[in-house]
Formats: structure tokens, sequence, C-alpha cells
């Protein structure tokens, strides 16, 4: 008789430090992803940000997980940058009650990069003084401030503290504590879970276009 691969809970810690590598808790992620859990628990603590880089590498990895995983997310600490793109990627998100989130505005544009257009082209770059040199991670970070958009109107929101009541607002925090998803995630029927994604996510779609309408 084959054994099941398939577990059921497992937690990741990941520590914010701002002078943090990451490599080791990307690797492990991709680790536990690969046991392929029913549930993979990954908790925020620490202050800091997490380098825009080692955010969307823990993204990546997703793209490989198994169906049948899904991504609950709470956060300890408030959050900064890259750290509020790893809370984004829960299918289920906790935070502690007074806990914010803040991402800035990139200095980076689109003339810092060679358009796929170019074609061979010379044309010189805006005026830059000697003190503005290009930073290559601001290209990562714009990337990372793409994806937030998707659940936050960034635009609106960069620079500026995000507490939990506009969180749930947009949908993106249940009023639920977490151990009454991780119940329906272990039921039999995966049918319940299916459910609550979807109605979550139709409640952040709406509750998104009320805010923007403001």
């Amino acid at each position: 008789m084959k054994k099941k691969s398939r577990q059921g809970l497992r937690r990741l810690v990941v520590e914010v430090r701002s002078w943090g590598n990451y490599v080791e808790r990307v690797a492990e992620f991709e680790r536990l992803l690969a046991k392929r859990p029913r549930t993979l628990k990954i908790e925020i603590v620490g202050t800091g940000e997490i380098a825009a880089d080692a955010a969307l590498r823990f993204r990546a990895a997703l793209a490989h997980r198994s169906s049948r995983t899904r991504i609950a997310t709470h956060a300890a600490s408030s959050l900064q940058g890259g750290s509020v793109l790893l809370w984004l990627l829960g299918d289920r998100r906790t935070i502690r009650e007074d806990a914010r989130l803040y991402f800035r505005r990139t200095t980076w544009s689109q003339d810092d990069e060679v358009s796929s257009n170019n074609n061979g082209k010379t044309d010189e770059p805006k005026y830059r003084d000697s003190y503005s040199e290009i930073d290559p991670d601001e290209g990562d970070y714009a990337r990372v401030l793409e994806i937030i958009n998707e659940f936050l109107p960034v635009k609106e929101m960069a620079g500026r503290l995000i507490g939990v009541s506009v969180l749930r607002q947009f949908g993106l925090i249940e009023n639920e504590k977490v151990d009454d998803f991780l119940s329906t995630v272990f039921s039999k029927s995966p049918a319940p879970t299916e459910k609550l994604v979807n109605a979550t996510s139709q409640r952040r779609e709406k509750s998104r276009t009320r805010q923007l309408k403001k």
C-alpha cells in the first residue's frame, strides 16, 4: 500500500530582520510545499522588511505547490514592503489586532528599464544628478508593489499606515479565528474551503470597488 505523502498542518516561522538573508527560509518553504501538506501556515514575526527579491522568491515557490495545499499567513508584527507581499500570499490571513501594514512609493520608473521595443536604439536616459544612481533592487520592489496593487490600491495607500479595519473592508482578513479555518480545511469535504475562498475573493473585489469610488 502506497504511503500518502500529504500531511495535515505544517508551519514556517519567518523572522523579519533588516539584515536578514532569506535563502534558507525560501529553501525550507520549498521543501515544505514539496510534502504537499493540506495547510501550510506562515507566521511572520519581527520588525524590519523582507527584501523584495526574497518576497518574490517566496511567491515563485508557490507556483509549484499542490492544488490541495492551502496557505494560511499570520502577522504577529506590523509589516513593511516585501513583508506585506508575503502576508498577502495567504489564502487565509490573520494579523495582530493593533498591527499595521506599510509600503513606500517606488523611485523606479519605466525609463530606468530598457524597453523590448528599443531595437538597438541608443537614446540617452533622462537626466539624473550624480547622487541618484539607479538601484537594481528598486526594480524588484516596483514589481512587489504591482502585485500588492492586486489587493490594495498602491497609488492611494503608499506612504500611509494601513490598519486592521481597512484590511477587513477590503476583504483581506476575516473576523473568524484561524482555528475555524483550519477545522474547515481538515474536514472530509473540500467544498466548504473552496466556498470560503471564493466568497472572500468576491467580498474583496466589492470592497475594493467601494473604496476606490470614495
